[in-house]
């Protein structure tokens, strides 16, 4: 009898069932592995997802709830050699010990007040610098494991409607990254499903029903809304 790697008829490779036999073995392996990887990133997109669109919450308060501190500073104003407004925002807080990412919030139109926002999850601060009076002063949040979940979910350190606010914290672009990876993995699993779905022959009758009821779904809310209502 010959084997699953042998010809079986004219014309046939051997190489053809054993790369076929190869790829879905590595397909199921990279499949299950980057499933368990993912698995809390799902959760945590899943969870937060549901947070921000159920606000009414009450166990998940966080905002309300907030631990506010509010203090003022004395600080050395930046030298010349401090560049610009990022410059100079970075260097008060280096004296205040405070990090994260900048926020813009105003656009500067004196050389004295100087007003910004430092986020981290969980952590928000309200600067406002008085370069002439050298002295600072800070409204501090701090919001609870709850706030922390919810600020993950659209933590990105930039805005589609303002150029200033880029990624100046390191860590913001490695959260930035990590989504980027999260995202490629997603891809990668639906694409590893459909191919082990289309090699069960039984079961590509029903998975193409639910296939396609997810994707007319799915267009309901990307296109349909648009042109239909």
């Amino acid at each position: 009898m010959p084997s699953a790697t042998e010809p079986t008829g004219p014309g046939k490779s051997p190489n053809v069932p054993r790369f076929r036999a190869g790829f879905a073995r590595w397909n199921r392996k990279l499949h299950f592995y980057s499933g368990l990887f993912l698995l809390f990133f799902i959760w945590l997109f899943a969870l937060s997802g549901l947070l921000l669109n159920h606000p009414t919450w009450s166990f998940a308060e966080s905002w309300n709830n907030r631990q506010e501190t509010n203090y003022d500073r004395e600080i050395t104003a930046p030298g010349p050699l401090v560049k610009g407004d990022l410059g100079q925002a970075r260097e008060i807080m280096r004296q205040l010990g405070i990090k994260g990412e900048i926020l813009w919030t105003t656009t500067r139109t004196d050389a004295g007040p100087f007003d910004f926002q430092v986020r981290r999850p969980g952590h928000f601060f309200f600067i406002k610098a008085d370069l002439t009076r050298k002295r600072v002063t800070v409204r501090q949040c701090d919001v609870n494991l709850w706030g922390v979940i919810k600020v993950l979910h659209t933590f990105t350190g930039v805005q589609m409607d303002d150029a200033r606010n880029r990624r100046d914290w390191v860590l913001t672009s490695l959260w930035a990254f990590s989504m980027d990876a999260v995202a490629a993995g997603l891809i990668f699993m639906v694409l590893s499903s459909v191919y082990m779905w289309f090699e069960l022959p039984q079961k590509r009758l029903l998975g193409a029903l639910v296939l396609g009821l997810g994707s007319l779904s799915c267009g309901l809310f990307c296109i349909g809304l648009r042109w239909l209502f």
